[in-house]
């Protein structure tokens, strides 16, 4: 869990030093295009974060394989929860503990999305447009 909060602070702390270091964008097109890099970012962090957990899993060897625990983690961090795979009993607390941390770091990106959106409608709005 706390890896993380650490890769997810650390990989948020990137896009907001280079925002705000940059104009707000005041047209349709540059706008949707951040929207897009920031969206997909975002979504590269949540996969390493999977695959973190995933390696846990296989490393602890409370899944059969790197594919399965690729897969369980998935499920488990977006708080899917397909139920066709599941942990030995022994850690399955441990998965509870990577759906919260999903839970909480998937609030964390919107928020941080929330932001730039705020942030930019914001500026539009005080350049009269």
């Amino acid at each position: 869990m706390a890896t993380c909060v650490v890769l997810h602070a650390a990989g948020l702390a990137v896009p907001l030093r280079r925002l705000r270091r940059r104009p707000v964008a005041r047209r349709v097109w540059p706008s949707i295009w951040l929207f897009i890099r920031l969206a997909s970012g975002i979504v590269l962090l949540h996969l390493i974060e999977i695959t973190v957990w995933a390696l846990f899993y296989a490393s602890s060897h409370a899944m059969p394989d790197l594919q399965s625990s690729l897969y369980f983690s998935a499920v488990t961090y977006t708080t899917t929860g397909y139920g066709d795979l599941v942990l030995p009993r022994e850690s399955q607390l441990v998965g509870a503990i990577e759906a919260l941390t999903g839970i909480l770091m998937c609030g964390w990106s919107t928020g941080f999305f929330f932001a730039v959106v705020s942030r930019m409608f914001g500026a539009v709005r005080e350049g009269g447009h």
